[in-house]
């Protein structure tokens, strides 16, 4: 009988994102000897351009941000060891309320099926024993992140599979001491609209509905250095403002909601594949 080995997939909406929000987990479990496999559903490209020219700008070029954020794309995964790549390289959509959300083409216009049909396809070639994505609100209401939850639970729903599926969280202990942090990493940022910091309120779960705590203390470097790869979106990255010391302090611990589980493990859990070796 010929051995598989475990297989977490995680599918985000644009590169970089597998950085901040997983990075910790998928250089965690890479270097257990896990299978990983990360799925971008977007090519990134209302992203900022060369020179931190931004979308809608005299310069900016789509295709081309596309094509530099692939290139930071493939640098990110070679530091996290991730194993396997897959892109959907659907339009970005950009932010909620951007007339590049209404575009032919891009992720948040096409239809839920089409893009479950073909992460289908990847979950059945990988057989995934972990499944890692957004919850409905794409943790901050970003359209491409609300559209890769989609599709990931709509995708599960076509094939035979019963991963341990997880959506990333935060809680809302970490989110206090991370605007703590931004305040003291940004004296110049103009005071916050009542109405963002009232949405960011709600951003993450009390920290007593987290139901997955995974330490990756000891690869926060990497995860850090993951985050540098995507150097044309540094201007957009908070984190690597704070050095690698500081934010190994910060982000040593990543949390999850683990909304499917066959396994009956008990949660509070720290591994996602507890129950499962």
């Amino acid at each position: 009988m010929t051995h598989r080995p475990l297989t977490l997939m995680a599918v985000h909406a644009h590169p970089d994102d597998e950085a901040t929000g997983t990075g910790g987990v998928l250089a965690r479990y890479a270097a257990e000897g896990i299978r990983t496999v990360l799925v971008t559903c977007t090519d990134g490209g209302c992203g900022d351009g060369p020179g931190g020219v931004k979308p809608g700008d005299p310069g900016h070029d789509p295709a081309a941000v596309a094509s530099m954020r692939r290139r930071e794309l493939e640098a990110s995964c070679d530091v996290l060891k991730v194993s396997d790549l897959e892109m959907l390289d659907y339009a970005d959509s950009g932010m909620m309320g951007w007339p590049s959300n209404d575009a032919p083409g891009s992720f948040w216009q096409t239809p839920v099926a089409d893009g479950a049909a073909r992460l289908a396809h990847l979950m059945r070639q990988y057989r995934p024993d972990v499944v890692v994505t957004y919850d409905e609100n794409g943790f901050y209401g970003h359209p491409d992140h609300i559209q890769a939850h989609r599709i990931t639970m709509a995708a599960l729903e076509m094939t035979d599979l019963t991963p341990k599926v997880y959506w990333t969280t935060m809680p809302r202990s970490m989110m206090q001491r991370f605007g703590e942090v931004m305040r003291e990493f940004g004296e110049d940022m103009p005071e916050p609209d009542p109405a963002e910091v009232a949405a960011m309120a709600e951003i993450g779960l009390p920290d007593d509905e987290i139901t997955t705590w995974v330490d990756t203390t000891a690869f926060s470097g990497q995860k850090f250095d993951a985050l540098a790869a995507h150097a044309s979106q540094g201007e957009n990255i908070f984190f690597l403002r704070m050095g690698k010391e500081r934010f190994g302090e910060l982000m040593g611990v990543e949390t999850f909601l683990r909304v499917q589980d066959a396994t009956g493990a008990a949660v509070p859990e720290s591994d996602l594949f507890a129950g499962l070796r």
